[in-house]
This record gives C-alpha cells, structure tokens and sequence, in this order.
C-alpha cells in the first residue's frame, strides 16, 4: 500500500511502500507541486530506486526556480538509503526526533 497526498500543515505525506507500481502515482502528484514544500517521511516503510528518481526530479524542477523539497522525520533506514544513493547532498534531511 502506498498514500501521498497533502497534510494538515501544507506538508507532502508519504505513506508505505514507494515502489515501481506506485511511482506513476507519485509522479502524477510531485508533477502539481511548486514552491519550497516539505515531504514527511515519517511513514514511508520502503522506497525503491525509481521512488528516489521521481523525487530527484522533482528536486531538480523546483531548484531550478529557486526552491526546494526539505524532506522530514524519515526514519534510521529511510535515512540510510538516501544517504548510500548520495541524496543527502541534494536533500536537506532531518531524522525521526530520538525516543
């Protein structure tokens, strides 16, 4: 199963499993999105390398009109997979807060 979709605040809500069946889905949404935004990350369980294309993209569109994705509350692993994929370079990333 795979959610996204606009939060309470403004934010992009990612939710589940970000794989190939889902990015047409995803990309469809990111394609509609303008401004700097934030993506809560905070229930995303996995994301496939096609997951991290569609927001690279994304990423790429709203920096070259002076805004960005600041992405948020992604958990140890998420973090860990945008970090071997070389995307905290291109991201600004902030972890789950610590229980």
């Amino acid at each position: 199963m795979f959610d996204i979709r606009d939060g309470a605040h403004g934010e992009i809500v990612l939710i589940g499993r970000f794989d190939a069946s889902q990015a047409s889905k995803a990309e469809l949404f990111m394609d509609g999105v303008s401004g700097p935004r934030v993506v809560d990350l905070q229930g995303l369980e996995y994301i496939s390398s096609l997951g991290l294309g569609v927001l690279l993209k994304t990423q790429k569109r709203l920096m070259s009109s002076g805004s960005a994705l600041r992405l948020v509350n992604a958990s140890p692993h998420i973090r860990d997979v945008f970090r071997y994929a070389g995307f905290d370079r291109v991201f600004e990333i902030e972890s789950l807060p610590s229980e």
